[in-house]
């Protein structure tokens, strides 16, 4: 028993781990840049499929089927969805706020439907099966196989969150927080306010389509559906919750709203008729979005917000 509880729990970090990085990528943004990218299904979506393509056995049914290693997917999904961002941010990153989220949400409606009617390359409706999993020699020990995956994405978020915290702190880092406050003031300082966006957001894209390929690699199985637009409403709900601008909170949100999603689903699962359990399921969004309301009346900046340089300043002057 206490085995069996064990792997279950390496197998929620993991999980939880490829929220942390698609957060991260977010926090990038919006945390660091104030970009707000509703469409973030999208570059996750293409990061997994690229990957996928990549990696699997080949197959007369679809285009793809190259069998490269699973380091080689993971590469190539971070640079296509770098790429993906790159062109999308190009064209809307001078839009503003509300008009930057349609755009981006306008994005991720067309990589759905791509998804679903482009058969030859990404399997239509059914998926792409047969992804190779990491540490596949290990699968006949659940334990083993649990365990040595979630070290493996204990490890990848580990390095972003170094990287990240090491580039929030240089130059570039401080222009983007700049850009955020008053995006007038850091151009009269003569930065290129248009240059700084688009880099953070091809950063945040590449980053998404890498959690993207973590997770298809991980479960082994990818298809339209695991794409849907709640994906994107789970990440910023874990970025609020966590503290936006903040990496750590970046990963201690994606933990705690996954863990409120995996127990509202053994709930569903445990209490609710089997023929009710499909109707139920719309509880989990429930949860979320209450303990997301909870989480912006008692603490409106997060578990780890970060807090603004003028009101620091204002907090030392009345000290």
């Amino acid at each position: 028993m206490s085995i069996d509880l064990i792997a279950y729990g390496a197998f929620f970090l993991t999980m939880a781990f490829t929220y942390a990085i698609i957060c991260l990528g977010l926090n990038v943004q919006w945390g660091m840049t104030g970009l707000f990218n509703v469409g973030i299904a999208a570059f996750v979506a293409v990061g997994a499929y690229t990957s996928a393509i990549l990696t699997t056995p080949d197959t007369a049914e679809r285009f793809g089927g190259f069998g490269m290693p699973i380091a080689v997917g993971w590469l190539g999904a971070a640079v296509v969805s770098g790429a993906l961002s790159w062109a999308v941010g190009a064209l809307t990153i001078r839009l503003r706020a509300d008009y930057l989220a349609i755009a981006t949400f306008g994005v991720a409606v067309t990589v759905q439907l791509c998804m679903l009617n482009l058969q030859s390359v990404t399997g239509g409706s059914f998926g792409i099966g047969f992804i190779p999993r990491p540490f596949a020699d290990l699968q006949g020990d659940a334990l083993l196989f649990s365990l040595a995956n979630c070290g493996l994405m204990a490890l990848v978020v580990l390095v972003l969150y170094l990287g990240l915290q090491h580039l929030s702190r240089s130059p570039w880092g401080r222009v983007l927080r700049a850009i955020r406050e008053d995006e007038t003031a850091a151009q009269a300082l003569g930065k290129r306010p248009v240059r700084f966006r688009l880099q953070a957001f091809t950063v945040g894209g590449a980053i998404m389509g890498l959690a993207g390929a973590a997770q298809a690699h991980f479960i082994g199985f990818i298809a339209p559906d695991n794409y849907m637009p709640v994906l994107t409403f789970q990440v910023w709900a874990m970025l609020i919750v966590g503290g936006s601008g903040n990496n750590r909170g970046a990963i201690a949100g994606a933990i705690l709203v996954w863990g409120l999603w995996a127990l509202t689903a053994a709930a569903v699962s445990a209490f609710v008729p089997p023929e009710e359990q499909a109707r139920a399921a719309a509880l989990q969004i429930v949860a979320i979005g209450v303990g997301l309301c909870l989480m912006l009346l008692l603490r409106p900046r997060g578990l780890f917000g970060e807090v603004s340089p003028l009101a620091r300043l204002s907090r030392n002057k009345q000290s």
